[in-house]
């Protein structure tokens, strides 16, 4: 099938989506902390009743539950509903930028309303890139608690290697080695119900999408550089932003990144002696 171009995308009948909204509703449990905790190597306990979460934990927390049948082959849900139905293949998520209003809790009542308000396409290396995003606001027990903008990229069906030699990303004045390794990778794609088989169907990600491995989830990276932040500073951020330039594999070991600035921390990820694959900004 030819691939499509500008004139192909009717961007008229996507922008039609802008406005549509979603809601669903979630109880933060015990078991989700205690796995999360765990998944991450977290030290101490994992919170109890009543104690506070780590930031992006929410990331786990009303995802949409897709019957299996209605998944499409990349193990993303088939396009239409919520999400308008861009006729391009590859779907990931680029970025996104969150302010926090307080802590949610182990117990929480959490109902997170979603809002797309923008469609647009633009014309990147390989060919139209249309990108769309989307507003969360999440409420606990009926007080917000974040608002959330979330950027989602299509694009052609490029395969994940570039063949490029990558311009090595630089030192930060502090440094986390990481090892993603298989377990982790599906621990996170399960606690999220992500089935986006770059991240755990290693035949499909490297014979279908044509990447070297399995794709590490750009969501994990960001809360991996998150909780950094509040490591090094000694409490969450406030303000959190991230995007992502370029992948890590599950075969990487790579680093968490950070040097401070008059607003807070710069942080990055990167492989060693690799190009920095996803950058952030978290401020107090």
């Amino acid at each position: 099938m030819a691939a499509p171009d500008r004139l192909a995308l009717d961007v008229d009948h996507l922008k039609s989506w802008i406005g549509r909204e979603d809601v669903a509703t979630d109880i933060v449990g015990e078991d989700l902390a205690r796995k999360y905790h765990a998944m991450f190597d977290a030290p101490g306990a994992p919170p109890t009743h009543g104690g506070v979460l780590p930031r992006l934990i929410h990331f786990c927390l009303a995802q949409p539950a897709v019957p299996t049948a209605g998944l499409g082959v990349d193990g993303h849900p088939a396009r239409g509903g919520f999400l308008p139905p861009v006729p391009l293949p590859r779907r990931m998520w680029a970025g996104g930028a969150l302010t926090f209003h307080g802590d949610l809790r182990v117990g929480d009542v959490v109902r997170r309303t979603s809002r797309i308000s923008d469609v647009s396409l633009k014309d990147g290396r390989t060919g139209p890139l249309c990108f769309v995003t989307v507003e969360h606001r999440l409420e606990a027990n009926g007080i917000l608690m974040i608002e959330e903008r979330q950027d989602i990229v299509y694009r052609e069906a490029e395969s994940g290697a570039t063949g490029k030699v990558p311009t090595p990303a630089e030192q930060g004045a502090f440094v986390k080695p990481v090892t993603a390794g298989t377990p982790l990778l599906f621990r996170y794609s399960a606690l999220t119900f992500n089935a986006h088989r770059i991240h755990y169907d290693r035949p499909y990600a490297t014979g279908v999408e044509g990447y070297p491995a399995l794709v590490v989830q750009g969501p994990m990276q960001a809360a991996l550089l998150c909780t950094y932040a509040a490591e090094l500073r000694g409490s969450p951020p406030a303000r959190f932003s991230f995007r992502g330039l370029s992948p890590l594999f599950d075969t990487d070991t790579f680093a968490l990144h950070a040097t401070a600035d008059a607003d807070g921390l710069k942080l990055w990820t990167a492989r060693g002696g690799g190009p920095v694959a996803m950058i952030a900004e978290a401020a107090w």
